[in-house]
């Protein structure tokens, strides 16, 4: 079994290539501002993509997707508002969650465009 680091690496190289095979450019993996972290920062066109990752090995406990709760979304705000402070953008930023869930042998991946709207 893997620990939690390795775990998180895994989910988001398996999170970046899907991404890259539909038409994304991966701009950043692992960005730090504080305690605050950003999975994966991308381009879908001219949008900036921020994505954060969730690897379960089952769904026992509830639905990967169902851990990017309203604290965690706060601290990714924050840190997207970051890096586009410090690259100086004015593209539109949306967030996504790619979930991913090993179990059985078999891997399911579900990426959620939009998956919160910031102030809502």
């Amino acid at each position: 079994m893997k620990n939690n680091i390795e775990k998180g690496k895994y989910g988001e190289s398996i999170a970046a290539s899907f991404l890259q095979k539909q038409g994304y450019r991966i701009l950043a993996k692992n960005r730090r501002y504080g305690h605050k972290e950003i999975d994966i920062i991308a381009k879908d066109n001219e949008t900036i993509v921020i994505v954060e990752v969730k690897l379960r090995y089952t769904d026992f406990f509830g639905f990967p997707e169902q851990a990017v709760n309203k604290r965690k979304q706060k601290l990714l705000i924050e840190a997207a508002d970051a890096y586009i402070t410090e690259n100086n953008l004015n593209n539109d930023v949306r967030y996504d969650v790619v979930a991913i869930v090993f179990e059985n042998n078999k891997k399911r991946l579900l990426h959620i465009k939009d998956a919160f709207i910031p102030g809502l």
